[in-house]
């Protein structure tokens, strides 16, 4: 009996050590956030979790689940309007990536060249971040009018044919590009900017010195600085774009034609429309999966194209 409660004090000596070593290594900020963590895996993870279960089961208002298996799965990716769907929200991310992740770059190195009015451009370029959505759908609807809109007014101004816009199934979506553009570019080219502050600034100095223009400055010294910043965004842009529900919701009601039927729309009108919650929730995790998919093989091949250059 000595030898056995022996061990177990020993045993417990030794727990107590590591876990007050744990404490010293950090763990005692784990604790802190421990309900930071546990109210991001009720509304998160949750969720996640239970629209997979959802995707198995068959779920009517007022009855209990019955289990169907792949049958919500298969309806779903056999549904046209889901293939339109995955065709129309793809087609919206690049067209984000060609206009939405280059002009932010752009803006905010042009910004960072002036020599006077940064603080000013800077302000001016964030004011429409803070345009409540409601307002922002509002002006847009406006300025997307065919009749007495100010896009159409520019045009006629150079002599150009108007556009209808929203109403018509081949600028529709672009349009919605357009003004979600307009709507968050400011943000991220304030990121950028940020990471523009961190160059120092001897390097554009000797540049300088040594007879480089402002594009030799931009190749060899700006771009492969924000290539780390870069790289972020335009993971977080194609998590962001892939997600789009908002702008087609508000604007557009997936019209004209299901031109602007977006993946995200198409769960909502499986779940509120057409109360099929099993097929929403098929339908989700299969576009979670897929950006889990992206995320992991993106950072993986930054991770190895980072080592490579190091």
């Amino acid at each position: 009996m000595g030898g056995f409660s022996q061990t177990k004090v020993h045993a417990a000596l030794g727990s107590s050590y590591q876990w007050a070593r744990l404490m010293k290594n950090g763990g005692l900020g784990l604790l802190f956030l421990l309900p930071a963590l546990c109210v991001f895996a009720m509304f998160q993870w949750c969720p996640i979790v239970y629209g997979l279960v959802l995707g198995f089961q068959k779920m009517i208002p007022g009855l209990p689940p019955t289990w169907v298996g792949l049958a919500n799965f298969k309806s779903v990716l056999s549904d046209s309007l889901v293939i339109l769907s995955f065709k129309n929200t793809l087609l919206f991310v690049g067209l984000c990536l060609v206009f939405g992740y280059l002009v932010p770059v752009v803006v905010a190195i042009g910004i960072m060249e002036l020599r006077r009015g940064q603080g000013f451009f800077r302000l001016a370029i964030y004011m429409p971040n803070i345009i409540p959505g409601i307002a922002l759908y509002v002006m847009w609807l406006w300025m997307f009018d065919p009749a007495v809109g100010l896009l159409n007014q520019i045009l006629g101004f150079f002599h150009l044919p108007p556009q209808e816009w929203l109403l018509a199934p081949k600028t529709a979506l672009f349009s919605l590009m357009l003004m979600a553009t307009w709507a968050g570019f400011g943000a991220t080219a304030l990121f950028y900017m940020a990471g523009l502050s961190a160059i120092p600034e001897e390097l554009y100095e000797a540049a300088e010195i040594d007879g480089a223009g402002v594009w030799q400055r931009i190749r060899h010294i700006t771009l492969p600085a924000l290539r780390p910043t870069m790289t972020i965004m335009l993971l977080l842009q194609i998590l962001a774009t892939v997600q789009v529900f908002q702008e087609p919701f508000v604007m557009t009601a997936g019209g004209p034609n299901n031109a602007t039927l977006t993946v995200m729309y198409q769960v909502y009108r499986y779940a509120f429309v057409y109360f099929e919650f099993g097929k929403a929730g098929a339908l989700g995790f299969l576009t979670f999966l897929f950006l889990f998919i992206l995320s992991f093989l993106y950072m993986r091949y930054s991770r190895i194209a980072h080592s490579e250059e190091v």
